[in-house]
């Protein structure tokens, strides 16, 4: 995710920090004085819920048609002719494994530190009653979602319309991979213009979450104002151990599931390969931007790690808009930390989807700020998940964000590796001749 500037000169994160800080404290200070008062209640219902609320509608109305268009031209990408044959479909494959245990690690911690655990009962019925009244029809949703042998039925919709309509994303994530599909099958000169309109419609998406994230430190200030009066200190600690969640994940997946994927299957020393990617990872973690990062990579995989030319260019510029498994991890502990939050229960069917749609909305997620946003949002209200807590996220969205980015690119650089092993261009058929290694 790039480094945004502000209209007034000043980057994006510095403003989110402001309403972060200006939110929160506001908020502690009416807890404590004046929590019972008549006044602040009708401030919430009346100024702060309403900013907070036409935030998340203006992400929301931008899911369907990002989501759409990403994935149908992630597909095309991968299939496009010169891409095809084995190290397109070893790229695919590592795509999808490794952020399918990216979204693992995530949902397997989340549930053993539970770190929206602890919110005492009588905030934690406040809180679930307060979003009620705002959308009664969410929560019943989560209580009637589907089960069992309907969630598998449910993937393929029966009427696209109704299930982008209703904000059934799964089955929208589908539809799309079918039409990137045969788009990428057909290759004719309607399906290249069909291509073309995608590309418009998901330049304009990024376009207008551009726009919509500039109002994100006025949301934040306004979600964190409402939940901070209402809960007061306690919601602090819950955000610290949601921080601290979100951190141990992003390391396991870095310190232990790319050095043994490196070392078993690319047959490259973890610390080789370390010292080789370090630019990479510095960069990503200053810059916080996949896309920013992508000639430092470029170099790294071709000039440090050894990794053939056309392997590094297609592996690390696929990866660098469709290999987000620290966006898709982080989107999995995101939903089931405001589920513990909120008290919504998820069964393992339903957490099993959770991790379904994290690894789809990893793939189409936008590489801009606030790009999984609108995945994010939308994941919560298809569990019945109260989305005004997206405001906690949020808040503290920016050391998370430099984290799970360098996640990204370091599982862009091990994917080029593991794919460029055994290709006829690979440098050196010894494990120790995958490439000379600086410093």
């Amino acid at each position: 995710m790039s480094e945004q500037q502000g209209r007034g000169g000043m980057p994006l994160h510095w403003k989110m920090a402001i309403g972060f800080v200006v939110g929160t404290l506001a908020g502690l200070a009416c807890n404590f004085w004046f929590a019972q008062s008549d006044w602040l209640q009708t401030l919430i219902t009346y100024v702060a819920d309403p900013i907070g609320q036409l935030f998340l509608r203006l992400l929301f109305m931008l899911v369907i048609p990002l989501i759409f268009s990403a994935l149908v031209l992630g597909v095309v990408e991968i299939g496009n002719p010169k891409s095809l044959g084995r190290i397109g479909i070893k790229t695919l494959l590592w795509i999808m494994l490794v952020t399918t245990i990216a979204v693992m690690i995530g949902l397997v911690v989340v549930n053993l530190l539970q770190p929206g655990i602890g919110l005492p009962e009588e905030q934690r019925a406040l809180l679930i009653s307060q979003a009620m009244e705002h959308g009664g029809a969410i929560a019943e949703k989560g209580r009637n979602a589907p089960s069992g042998i309907d969630i598998l039925l449910n993937i393929v919709p029966k009427n696209p319309v109704a299930a982008a309509a209703s904000g059934d994303l799964i089955a929208v994530m589908f539809f799309a991979l079918m039409f990137g599909i045969a788009a990428t099958v057909l290759r004719t000169h309607g399906t290249h213009h069909f291509v073309e309109f995608c590309e418009g419609v998901y330049d304009i998406c990024l376009r207008l979450i551009e726009w919509v994230i500039r109002l994100a430190p006025y949301a934040v200030a306004a979600l964190l104002f409402s939940i901070t009066a209402r809960l007061g200190f306690d919601v602090l600690i819950q955000l610290a151990r949601f921080v601290g969640t979100v951190l141990l994940a992003l390391g396991l997946h870095f310190f232990v599931v790319f050095p043994l994927l490196l070392w078993l299957v690319g047959r490259m020393s973890p610390l080789k390969f370390w010292r080789g990617a370090e630019p990479a990872i510095l960069t990503s973690f200053s810059t916080s931007s996949s896309s920013a990062t992508l000639p430092t990579s470029l170099m790294v995989a071709e000039e440090r790690l050894g990794v053939p030319r056309q392997v590094a260019r297609f592996v690390c510029t696929l990866g660098a808009t469709a290999n987000m498994n620290g966006t898709a991890l982080f989107e999995g502990i995101t939903v089931l930390f405001l589920a513990q939050f909120y008290g919504v229960e998820l069964a393992l069917g339903q957490q099993l989807m959770v991790l379904l749609l994290c690894v789809m909305g990893g793939i189409g997620a936008a590489g801009v700020p606030g790009g999984s946003l609108p995945v994010i949002a939308m994941i919560l209200v298809m569990f019945g998940i109260p989305p005004e807590g997206i405001g906690l996220i949020l808040g503290v969205d920016r050391l998370l964000d430099m984290c799970r980015t360098t996640v990204n690119v370091t599982g862009d650089l091990v994917g080029a590796v593991v794919v460029g092993r055994g290709e006829p261009a690979h440098i050196g058929d010894d494990v120790d001749d995958l490439g000379p290694v600086e410093g």
